[in-house]
């Protein structure tokens, strides 16, 4: 996959898996007593799904970059 598609499924792709993902969370809520008796318990683990893969994408990228830099010095 080249760097364009990559983008563009990027800038087309993350605002529906946000929707998607507000939509179950929506869902959640109304279908589930539990979720309607404990909503800050319901909402932190909620918020907890995409700061999980945002760091794991934000490090696995540093890691790379990190590595990318170190490789000349090795030489």
């Amino acid at each position: 996959m080249d760097q364009d598609t990559k983008f563009a499924l990027l800038v087309i792709g993350l605002p529906f898996a946000g929707l998607a993902y507000c939509g179950l969370i929506i869902a959640f809520l109304l279908a589930s007593p539990w979720g309607r008796d404990h909503p800050v318990i319901a909402g932190i683990g909620f918020a907890i799904v995409p700061f999980t893969i945002a760091a794991s994408i934000w490090i696995r990228a540093s890691a790379k970059a990190y590595q990318k830099n170190q490789k000349p010095a090795e030489k």
